[in-house]
């Protein structure tokens, strides 16, 4: 029997559950897939039944359980702050403390109930011995564990675990070793969560939408980040002026200081984006770069190596992930697929896995042990024609190579499709497992896609997935990107010159900057997915398809959902989103629905007033 260890992570935001065999992640997934509630905090009850089934396991057969935090210590630091910002923030502790006192204390006790409840036993003894790590370990062996290097410096930047904020590793072989820390209330990651706030969207959901903001501003505000908000020393090491922060006294991010400094109040959400709101975004990541940047720098004379491995919610900080491998630092550079918080029910059960011996046999392949991260449910041809013959849905079934062919045609005629195969993805990106794909061609793609399928805002950039032989014709990428994880600029050869005239703000978009304007930034740049036939044979197929018809390896790849919905996990997930959306295809396993085909599709009330937005 293998060395199981089952990993948790759960009671904060985007609650996981992941299976290591031997050392060899078989089976993770997030609970909001199963839920379909959008950063599912709850105990992932389903997730862990997924893992164990895919495992062809019981809860008997695992060796340890392992948390991805330690509750304890992390209580010790919110009676601390408490303390500290007493005697403000009374109510917010008032409210906070008898969860507390009741079970988050006592988290580990709270799992082990949970763990018993699943139907997997008779009774609580069969649960196993339950470990804990702190939440940093746990990103750190998230991110070297299943790397591909032997050794390597690793980086962990996020809000904030137990005290940590930001952490440098040293990874040998299978031991992690701790170089050095920055700690809570002086945080990378809650800078610019106070800033995602104050631009009008949610913290822990919304910092990307910041991200794709930047472009269309200009960083007129980073020189007063730097001076008023942001200590930064020469090594990367820095700390906050709280005066302008709020989130040590209460529920909110940003104060009466924050908005006398920036021109006034925060954005209601929703509300009409505006030039400060641009300018904002553009200049707090300006500053989250350089930050990054002089901490990859350390993390190089720190610990001697040439390649870094990267976790921690500021990891998918895709553009700032470009710039050190832009800036030469390193070699290398891997990135943990799941770097935020769900990452860590991964790397707690990859941390006690190598406490208890297990080899790093993937080494020496060339290839990470991530599996391409489809570490998720599949659901084969049979299940899908049960679903789809029970609804009274036409379709028509294709071997492979010619569903490929037709969907490529398909996408070249302009329209859109839904592409649903194999394992789904483990992390926040599609990665061509539960994707909605377009014609990157097409000038009108990204307003068509943002608008009539995901019904968001018009600002936000799609990703381009490109055949990875193919890539560097298309993008000037200094190394492979097979999780969507690095933003670099086109290739010159695809560039066109722009003129934008006048144009400013959201008008940018309408400016056309090469030969693939869908998945083109409004500065020329393109977060890109390179794809191996090793790590998706499905989607390399319909690319290279798609390439013969067109002439072109890339197409639009944006996640299979809407707006305040999680990724699609089912077959029915996929049918329902099809259906409600201007998706005019869904290649679900190997059948084609077109839209033109299918049945009137009614529903008794408005679905949109069920989802809240992200």
């Amino acid at each position: 029997m293998s060395e199981l260890v089952l990993g948790v992570s759960a009671y904060y935001h985007d609650s996981a559950a992941a299976l290591v065999a031997d050392g060899v992640p078989v089976a993770a997934a997030q609970e909001e897939r199963f839920s379909r509630r959008r950063h599912d905090s709850a105990f992932p009850a389903q997730a862990v039944a997924y893992c164990l089934r895919e495992a062809g396991v019981t809860l008997a057969d695992v060796s340890a359980v392992a948390y991805y935090e330690d509750p304890k210590l992390k209580f010790r630091r919110v009676l601390a702050t408490f303390a500290g910002a007493a005697p403000h923030g009374f109510a917010s502790f008032e409210a906070t403390l008898p969860e507390w006192l009741s079970w988050k204390r006592n988290t580990v006790g709270t799992v082990r109930d949970a763990l018993a409840g699943l139907g997997r036993g008779r009774t609580p003894e069969i649960v196993p011995e339950i470990k804990v790590r702190q939440h940093h370990e746990s990103h750190a062996a998230s991110a070297f564990f299943p790397s591909p290097y032997e050794s390597a410096a690793v980086l962990c930047i996020d809000g904030v675990g137990e005290w940590a904020t930001t952490t440098l590793w040293h990874g040998r072989g299978r031991k992690l070793q701790p170089v050095a820390e920055i700690r809570f209330p002086h945080s990378l990651g809650l800078l610019y969560s106070a800033f995602t706030y104050f631009c009008g969207f949610k913290v822990d959901s919304g910092e990307y939408k910041l991200m794709g903001l930047a472009p269309y501003g200009r960083p007129r505000y980073a020189r007063l980040i730097r001076e008023r908000l942001i200590d930064v020393k020469p090594d990367g090491s820095f700390r906050l002026n709280m005066a302008y922060f709020a989130y040590l006294r209460g529920q909110v991010m940003t104060g009466k200081g924050f908005e006398k400094l920036f021109g006034g109040p925060r954005r209601s959400p929703e509300g009409p984006l505006t030039e400060r709101e641009f300018d904002l975004a553009a200049s707090v990541q300006q500053v989250t770069e350089e930050v990054v940047i002089k901490l990859a720098r350390t993390a190089r004379e720190r610990t001697g190596e040439s390649r870094l491995c990267l976790a921690g919610g500021v990891a998918l900080n895709c553009v700032a992930n470009g710039k050190i491998i832009q800036e030469g630092i390193f070699d290398e550079v891997w990135i943990q697929p799941a770097a935020g918080d769900a990452g860590g029910a991964l790397g707690a059960a990859l941390a006690v896995a190598h406490e208890r011996g297990v080899s790093r046999a993937h080494l020496g392949s060339g290839q990470d042990a991530m599996s391409g991260s489809l570490l998720g449910p599949a659901y084969g041809d049979d299940e899908i024609a049960a679903y789809l013959d029970g609804k009274g849905v036409p379709y028509t079934r294709l071997e492979p190579g010619e569903l490929a062919r037709q969907v490529a045609r398909t996408l070249a005629e302009g329209k859109i499709v839904g592409w649903f195969q194999g394992r789904m993805e483990f992390g926040p990106r599609a990665l061509g497992a539960r994707s909605i794909l377009g014609d990157p061609r097409s000038p009108e793609m990204q307003s068509a896609m943002n608008l009539k399928i995901k019904f968001r805002e018009s600002f936000r950039p799609f990703a381009p997935s490109v055949l990875d032989a193919e890539a560097k014709d298309w993008f000037d990428l200094e190394q492979k990107s097979p999780y969507m994880l690095v933003v670099t600029q086109i290739a010159e050869a695809q560039r066109i010159e722009a003129a934008e005239g006048d144009a400013a703000g959201l008008d940018l978009l309408k400016v056309q900057r090469s030969t693939i304007p869908a998945v083109t930034h409004v500065d020329s740049s393109a977060r890109v997915q390179t794809v191996s036939e090793h790590d998706n044979a499905p989607y390399h197929r319909l690319l290279t398809a798609f390439k013969e018809e067109t002439g072109c390896p890339v197409l639009v790849n944006t996640s299979f959902n809407v707006r305040g919905e999680p990724i699609v996990n089912t077959p029915a997930d996929a049918y329902v989103c099809f259906m409600r959306t201007d998706i005019d295809v869904l290649a679900v396993g190997n059948f084609l629905l077109r839209k033109e085909e299918q049945p009137e599709w009614v529903e008794a009330r408005d679905w949109r007033e069920d989802i809240p937005l992200d």
